[in-house]
């Protein structure tokens, strides 16, 4: 690893460990109660001429400035918008919750919904997002993660799904056909090792970041969702990890590593250019965020990640947004919110600049029908989920955490220990 990827790894980590603790702190200085918006707030809410403050973490900078600037420029309220880098995100809410001084409006990253719903960091707006006509077409991912004993708190922002992606050019090279997407877990692996056997200089048949917890649940799970099984209980404490289909999955990586399929380094990759590769044109297949398909300068099929007999799924990330606890400008912030998931906002503004609607009746609309891929998408988003538990992160996100113990001694190493492995994940999940 060169010095340069340590120093992101080590940022990495430490945003990691303070997420960790300032959550637990949080969790101990809480009660945990939730502020309802007022019950008498206009279906559209409140457009005044009043002034709302917005967060955003970075990677999310590009969509949440299209959002403010279309919105700004369409409403007598006023949005400013604070763009933190990501690693600071988790301690600014954290010192901003316990001091009373969180913004009107704050996205987070979906794996945190719902511990800071737990800490009543949002405030309980059931009632405004039940009177949205288009309710059930919002993606339901997003809204259970908000959810806490059937009060709603958040909406999606800006939606982040993963997809599988292969270089056409690299695959026709390797003849198969470019046009076919992989039916199952096997078809992937066939069109990995096929690439890989062109042997070409610099070229790897896929790739993965095997010490990243965050990329390998948000490519792995989806596989096993698509088999028809879950990765965790419905309630959040217990893994299920060590199914038939998790099982297969592991197997499939194994022997694609073991083969030299699997590009150089991933055994090492904490998650700083885990896409890099397959962006440079490097690797034939892999599972991909799609908010960077319209960044590649090749030609690149777009398809659900298979399972193990057939189906596709996708883990649903990205962030959800809502209304502080200390937002004084409910009514306001609830017209930005309203906005948000409209027409004008989904496709006007998101589905324009090429990312993933957060509406399924407006998946198919007139900038995704112009390439077939994004509609593809956009539709895979319903087949999806949000997995939803308050000790997300320490199981599956930190560094060593018992997600990666298990990923590590399945596919690299030659232990048997998926069984015990699981139980370390449930083992934090239930506390």
């Amino acid at each position: 690893m060169t010095p340069f990827r340590r120093r992101l790894a080590l940022r990495a980590a430490t945003a990691i460990l303070t997420a960790s603790a300032l959550v637990g702190g949080l969790a101990a200085c809480s009660g945990g109660s939730t502020t309802a918006a007022p019950a008498d707030i206009p279906a559209e809410g409140t457009d005044d001429g009043s002034t709302l403050t917005l967060w955003t973490r970075a990677p999310l900078e590009k969509q949440a400035k299209l959002l403010v600037e279309a919105y700004n420029s369409s409403h007598q309220n006023q949005v400013e918008l604070t763009v933190v880098p990501n690693d600071d995100y988790v301690a600014k809410v954290g010192a901003a919750a316990g001091s009373g001084g969180l913004p009107d409006l704050f996205a987070a990253d979906i794996v945190y919904v719902p511990n800071w719903v737990e800490q009543g960091l949002f405030q309980d707006i059931t009632a405004q997002v039940d009177g949205l006509s288009y309710k059930d077409a919002i993606n339901q991912g997003h809204l259970d993660a908000g959810t806490l004993d059937g009060a709603e708190h958040v909406l999606p922002f800006v939606l982040d799904l993963s997809v599988m992606m292969w270089n056409k050019d690299l695959v026709a090279e390797a003849g198969l056909d470019p046009e076919k997407a992989p039916a199952t877990v096997a078809d992937f692996a066939k069109t990995a090792k096929a690439v890989q056997a062109l042997n070409k200089p610099g070229v790897s048949g896929t790739s993965t970041g095997l010490n990243c917890g965050g990329c390998l649940l948000f490519t792995w799970f989806p596989s096993i969702w698509a088999s028809g099984e879950d990765a965790l209980s419905a309630d959040g404490t217990e893994s299920l990890l060590n199914n038939d289909a998790a099982k297969e999955v592991y197997s499939t990586w194994k022997d694609l590593e073991s083969s030299g399929a699997v590009a150089p380094g991933s055994a090492d990759e904490t998650g700083a250019t885990w896409v890099a590769g397959f962006q440079e044109g490097n690797v034939g297949i892999m599972p991909f965020p799609a908010t960077l398909l319209s960044g590649l300068s090749f030609d690149a099929g777009v398809s659900g990640i298979p399972g193990v007999d057939g189906g596709e799924s996708t883990f649903v990330g990205g962030d959800g947004i809502g209304i502080s606890k200390d937002s004084k400008q409910s009514a306001q912030a609830w017209n930005f919110l309203s906005w948000l998931t409209s027409e004008d906002a989904q496709v006007g503004v998101l589905a324009k600049d090429g990312s993933t609607v957060a509406r399924s009746d407006l998946a198919d609309n007139e900038y995704s029908s112009k390439d077939p891929r994004q509609v593809a998408i956009n539709e895979v988003a319903g087949k999806g989920k949000t997995p939803v538990a308050l000790n997300f992160q320490q199981a599956f996100n930190a560094p060593g955490s018992p997600w990666l113990t298990l990923v590590r001694n399945a596919v690299l190493n030659d232990t048997d220990t998926v069984d015990a492995d699981n139980d370390e994940i449930t083992a934090v999940l239930s506390q």
